[in-house]
């Protein structure tokens, strides 16, 4: 038997003691902590009790079966109504074993016991899941008990997301919680072939006598038919309960499940032909690769990811989290909109994607997938188109600064050659990109899959890895080449489209404004149409899902998002009119 004794908690961190509540809220954590470890531990007896109190509150012999130590903590009301749930899946590396509610028990609030690997957490994602399927079975405003208990291999659960690893992440996560759930609402539809109902008696000598009563659902008679028209004829109608109705401002008018209006809109047919979505223009062909996901062990990639989650923003995270996608607002600026809760954002999405594949560059590292070409590319002559648009990029910007700048683009070309050639087997090894020693590019990093950088962004992403990545020291080498690699695979600033450019007055018009309008009016170059469709699509379907599921928000995107709207804000705006 094991004894445990606390005294003088945080006497020398007086912050951390001042956050205590009362001695009696900290107490309900600690029954709720103990009460989760009973219901998970089998063959440990758990006992319980207040310093001074006369009774203990958790008493679990050893020999109690899950059910039984279910029964001891939360009431036998929910024991008796409890389904066995197991799930298995060898190609996702997980097991799940656990009790559930059936449909005949419902409470106000969710209860979620969720163990991963014998220690437990919470997950958001999880408990939005299993609520949406009860939905279908328990009555508006019920909620489950669910106790689960997964399995999953250690290289694929991250315990770091957390300030306090209260929440883990792990690899798969929506086809994870996708089986369970479909486990579940299999299971429920097994065991739904009746359900228990409250009800009232309405006899003068008890009207308060509660029972429950199985209903199962049969074809009505034209006696009971009768029978049911006399009863309300003669009997009073039961007083409603009066409900507290949510305010018009408060409600939350989206959801991510229905259908969106981009799905009404006439789809043009596809240009590519018999390639993926999202590819480039390029006439490169080129095939995807994956690659088994693994744990790395450097300290300077861990460090680098305790700076992100040093750097995580609560709110920001939480509106990334549980954001609706609206739509592209502006190419050319990389602006979405998106609406979280009652509130309507524009987001700089270029700064959002590029701090988005720099954490799965960090998350991923040295396990990404790669794209292969089918012929190599030449790197020298990636390197001179890269050097041909950095010199008319500087062209542009010395003739509005009148300054002269002179600069060897050859001698720029060979040094970046020649120092890629030489670290082929470390950007092989950690950034799954092939060089050969003849100087042919065979792979680059994928970081995600169902989206394809733009190949146009190739040529400059490898010509800044020669000045731009500190090949010296091993963080600040992984920091800078992640940096690089993010912001190429960032979508690209795009032209306005012709019929987002706004015309002027007709009225007004000249010769030239004539001309000028006529040339705006002609049709846009179909390579900058496929582009400017690729990237809209790759946003909606692929990009934007992906940060919803697995990125966190830090402090430096904050300056990325503009709060457009607040729905109780045009409310107040509306009531003055």
């Amino acid at each position: 038997m094991i004894h445990s004794q606390v005294e003088d908690l945080f006497y020398n961190v007086p912050s951390r003691r001042r956050a205590f509540r009362s001695a009696s809220e900290e107490y309900a954590k600690i029954l709720d902590l103990v009460g989760r470890y009973a219901v998970h531990c089998s063959g440990v007896a758990f006992s319980c009790k207040k310093h001074g109190g006369s009774s203990t509150d958790i008493t679990v012999p050893v020999a109690a079966s899950t059910v039984d130590r279910i029964r001891q903590i939360h009431g036998s009301a929910l024991a008796n109504e409890l389904v066995n749930l197991k799930v298995e899946n060898d190609r996702w590396g997980f097991k799940c074993d656990g009790w559930i509610s059936n449909a005949n028990y419902n409470v106000k609030r969710t209860t979620l016991l969720l163990f991963i690997n014998h220690r437990s957490v919470e997950s958001a994602a999880i408990k939005k899941s299993i609520e949406q399927t009860y939905a279908t079975f328990l009555p508006k405003g019920g909620h489950p008990f669910v106790y689960l208990s997964l399995d999953i291999e250690p290289q694929r659960v991250d315990v770091n997301v957390h300030p306090t690893k209260r929440e883990v992440h792990f690899l798969n996560e929506d086809e994870i919680i996708s089986i369970i759930c479909e486990e579940i609402c299999a299971g429920l539809s097994k065991v739904d072939t009746s359900r228990a109902f409250m009800t009232q008696s309405l006899l003068s000598n008890n009207p308060k006598a509660p029972f429950v009563t199985p209903m199962k659902p049969t074809a009505p008679s034209a006696s009971s038919t009768v029978s049911a028209r006399h009863d309300r004829s003669t009997s009073k109608v039961p007083p409603k309960s009066s409900t507290k109705k949510p305010y018009e401002n408060s409600l939350v008018r989206t959801d991510s499940s229905v259908r969106k209006i981009t799905s009404m809109l006439q789809t043009q047919p596809s240009i590519d032909d018999g390639h993926p979505s999202f590819q480039d223009d390029s006439d490169q062909e080129y095939v995807v690769e994956g690659k088994e996901p693994g744990v790395c062990r450097l300290a300077s990639i861990k460090e680098l990811r305790g700076e992100v989650r040093d750097a995580m923003h609560n709110e920001l995270t939480d509106i990334i989290a549980t954001h609706t996608f609206v739509g592209v607002v502006d190419e050319q600026k990389r602006i979405v909109a998106i609406q979280a809760g009652i509130k309507l954002f524009l987001v700089d999405y270029g700064m959002l994607c590029n701090e988005y594949f720099y954490q799965v560059a960090l998350t991923d590292f040295s396990f990404y997938g790669t794209i292969r070409f089918e012929k190599p590319l030449d790197l020298r002559e990636l390197l001179q188109i890269g050097a041909e648009q950095e010199q008319r990029n500087m062209d542009s910007a010395s003739a509005s600064d009148d300054e002269d700048m002179e600069v060897d683009w050859n001698e720029v070309v060979e040094s970046v050659r020649s120092k890629l050639i030489d670290r082929r087997a470390l950007i092989l090894e950690y950034f799954s990109m092939d060089i050969t020693p003849e100087g042919l590019l065979c792979t680059i990093p994928l970081l995600i899959k169902g989206y394809t950088p733009s190949f146009a962004k190739l040529p400059g992403f490898l010509l800044r890895l020669g000045p731009y990545v500190d090949w010296e020291a091993e963080k600040e080498c992984f920091q800078s080449f992640l940096r690089e690699l993010a912001a190429f695979y960032t979508p690209e600033s795009l032209p306005l489209s012709p019929s987002s450019t706004p015309k002027q007055d007709a009225g007004k018009n000249t010769e030239e404004d004539s001309e000028m309008n006529e040339a705006e009016e002609k049709e846009e170059d179909p390579e900058i149409t496929k582009r400017r469709e690729r990237v809209r699509r790759a946003l909606e379907n692929v990009i934007f899902p992906a940060c919803k599921a697995r990125m966190v928000g830090t402090s430096g995107l904050l300056k990325g998002f503009l709060e457009l709207a607040d729905l109780k804000g045009l409310y107040r705006v509306f009531e003055r009119c």
